[in-house]
């Protein structure tokens, strides 16, 4: 018997769109992971992008347990001397909502070229309102 590979041409790809309104924050990102990633698929090869396009809506609406809306932070460092910057998750949700769902998926898929490429899939969206109305994305 011979083992199994797909081949990136061959792969059939869906929309799927995730409402994020008043789901865990953990929740919704690793749902949005195995799609993108396409662990629910019976052709899933580690080393092939067999995932999914996501499509999350109402990313300004997730919820986050505990006291994490003001406890947790969120850096970033430019390089530069003074260059770190800090701000909280309730920041992070005024200015940009979306970046709460980016950051937690894109620590859920490898941290290579195949993860660039499946990250590349995946649309978020604060409101309900998005642009891909024509691909008929299907809900999770």
């Amino acid at each position: 018997m011979k083992t199994f590979s797909a081949k990136a041409s061959e792969v059939k790809r869906q929309w799927w769109i995730i409402d994020a309104k008043n789901q865990y924050l953990g929740h919704v990102a690793v749902k949005a992971a195995k799609l993108l990633r396409g662990k629910h698929k019976p052709i899933f090869t580690a080393h092939v992008d067999t995932g999914d396009f996501v499509v999350v809506i109402n990313a300004a609406d997730v919820q986050i347990s505990g006291k994490k809306e003001v406890q947790k932070t969120y850096m970033s460092f430019s390089g530069f001397v003074g260059g770190h910057k800090s701000e909280t998750f309730r920041q992070r949700r005024e200015r940009r909502p979306e970046l709460l769902i980016e950051k937690a998926v894109k620590g859920m898929i490898p941290h290579n070229r195949l993860g660039a490429k499946i990250y590349s899939k995946l649309k978020v969206y604060a409101g309900e309102n998005h642009p891909h109305l024509a691909h008929k994305p299907q809900p999770v």
